[in-house]
């Protein structure tokens, strides 16, 4: 590997750990101690305008498994009492469950599982009088604590699957092993939904990525990842948001429209969802305001926990095309790099009539294979390689292929070959017309050699020889 080759490799790398710090805004990041649910239950926008309270009269979000793949989860948050329901760490350098915050930022993790599937908590006082939006009214959500960040499917259960991003990992694994390691982790331990709120500013990835993403698409496990964020680097939508199949999830400000800083854009965006103004629990019982495709990216994880719990047997193509065909309309009509299908709706998704469809709408990373790599899918599995010691993050430089541009000779070809034809046929007929007309120049004219009378030439004998005739 060249000099040159290396150093791209590293400057791809740390703007893909970039990616989870750009999950969020940091200027927009305030944290506080626990506080009474007026401070931030209120706060949680979300849960009516993107009709989430809505949907919970549908589903809740029991019996489904969603894996959270970031900087680890504090389960000891109480708004996340009794919903890790299992977790390992990857990056080698965390807690074995998962719980353990770790990275550049370690407090992100627990601001996406929150907002995921928090439940809230009860008053500190047991004589406290349950405040606006507890468990008997919709704003609280379903079962939740009057108190705290109640999450969009508070009865699912997370796997907190902890990555070292952002900076170098003392447990020696890179960033590009450690993402396709916790994908299948993830799909191994019965995630049926998978959150990756992190991202990088190169749309490729990693060729060892294939057979980690493809196997959760066999396995029939919907994965939900940010697009990532302007103020972050992020101007276009990076790996691994672009790899078919994946739900990608663009950002909007608190009026409805595309985030200028939180959120970016690309054509592999399929819904968009509230990305500003944003809220969230911190690592140690606190909570913060927030702002990111980090943030939005869960609020669409947790509606397609809520369908998965409603019609389990509901394919993932299927849950990811109920998002889309419900979401509203939005920026240029129909799909757009801004808005995707739209803007989602909660409420549409779990009520509204929609065909059923064996096709994600968003594509698929086995015929992006089939195609790309034109490689046996049985052989997509990157080979073993000692892990180093120590690993600064790292992403490789981009193994897609690059589709060419035709060759001049490919047009160039047929028509030197036809126009070659056509001169030699002219050849032939200008030689054929030459021959033709020697041949009738070198004969005599009739009667030229034989006199009618030889004892009497007639006057103008000598004018009927051809005067080409040596004489």
């Amino acid at each position: 590997m060249t000099r040159a080759t290396a150093r791209h490799r590293r400057t791809a790398s740390a703007l893909m750990a970039l990616a989870l710090a750009g999950g969020m805004s940091a200027a927009a990041l305030t944290s506080a101690a626990p506080a009474h649910a007026d401070s931030w239950r209120d706060k949680e926008y979300w849960l009516a305008e993107s009709g989430i309270t809505k949907a919970w009269e549908v589903s809740k979000g029991a019996g489904v498994k969603v894996a959270v793949i970031d900087s680890g989860v504090d389960g000891k948050h109480p708004d996340l009492a009794g919903v890790l329901a299992g977790g390992a760490d990857i990056s080698g350098a965390g807690g074995a469950n998962g719980q353990e915050s770790i990275g550049a930022k370690p407090e992100h993790g627990t601001l996406v599982a929150t907002m995921l599937a928090g439940r809230g908590h009860q008053p500190a006082s047991a004589t406290a009088k349950p405040s606006a939006g507890a468990s008997s009214g919709p704003a609280g959500g379903p079962d939740a604590g009057p108190d705290g960040v109640v999450g969009v499917a508070p009865e699912a259960q997370l796997l907190s699957v902890s990555t070292w991003l952002g900076s170098a990992n003392p447990g020696g694994k890179s960033d590009q092993d450690q993402i396709p390691e916790a994908v299948r982790w993830a799909v191994d331990n019965g995630a049926r939904v998978i959150n990756i709120s992190l991202g990088s500013t190169s749309p490729e990835w990693p060729q060892s990525w294939d057979a980690a993403f493809l196997y959760a698409e066999q396995k029939d496990v919907v994965i939900v990842a940010a697009a990532g964020n302007r103020v972050g680097g992020n101007v276009q939508v990076g790996a691994p948001a672009t790899i078919p199949g994946v739900l990608t999830v663009a950002g909007l400000d608190r009026n409805g429209a595309a985030s200028i800083d939180a959120s970016s854009q690309g054509i592999s965006i399929g819904v968009a969802a509230p990305a500003e103004d944003l809220v969230g629990g911190m690592p140690g019982g606190g909570y913060a305001e927030w702002a990111g495709t980090s943030g939005a990216t869960p609020i669409v994880a947790g509606v397609a926990a809520l369908i998965r719990s409603k019609w389990p047997e509901m394919s993932a193509s299927q849950v990811i095309n109920r998002i889309v065909s419900t979401a509203k309309d939005a920026g240029a009509p129909g799909k757009d790099p801004l808005y995707g299908f739209g803007v989602l709706n909660a409420e549409a998704a779990l009520k509204a009539d929609v065909p059923e469809t064996k096709v994600n709408p968003l594509g698929s990373i086995s015929d992006w294979i089939r195609v790309q790599r034109r490689g046996n899918l049985a052989t997509t599995a990157p080979a073993a390689t000692p892990p180093p010691s120590s690993a600064a993050p790292t992403l490789p430089e981009a193994t897609v292929p690059v589709a060419e541009k035709p060759s001049q000779l490919d047009s160039a070809v047929p028509a030197a070959v036809v126009l070659g034809f056509g001169f030699l046929f002219v050849g032939i007929i200008a030689a054929a017309a030459f021959q033709l007309r020697a041949a009738m120049r070198s004969s005599p004219k009739e009667g030229a050699d034989r006199p009618e009378r030889p004892d009497r030439p007639g006057p103008g004998a000598a004018d009927s020889v051809d005067s080409s005739h040596p004489s």
